[in-house]
């Protein structure tokens, strides 16, 4: 578990196989209840390779000075982020 929202990763290995890359974090809020939205690659394990971009929002939670996850959403294709983006724009009025 992270100590500080700068150590808060998705990265994910599996013994010393990573399976999963952060590509790059935004942190929403911050506080006792922490959002961040990341942008992050899974391994194809068929091809060896990391597969198109993904994007997952998730809330920590920080308790006895550790951040710990409470939910997160995931974001499938940038064809789905494209119309949440559309849906939001839409409803801020931008």
């Amino acid at each position: 578990m992270a100590e500080t929202i700068d150590e808060i990763t998705v990265n994910y290995f599996e013994e010393t196989v990573q399976t999963v890359k952060e590509l790059d974090k935004v942190v929403l809020s911050k506080g006792a209840w922490t959002t961040i939205i990341f942008k992050y690659q899974d391994l194809d394990r068929k091809k060896n390779e990391f597969g198109p971009e993904k994007f997952t929002i998730r809330r920590y939670q920080k308790r006895n000075g550790q951040y710990q996850a409470k939910s997160k959403f995931n974001i499938s294709s940038v064809d789905q982020a494209q119309k949440i983006i559309e849906a939001l724009n839409g409803w801020i009025g931008k």
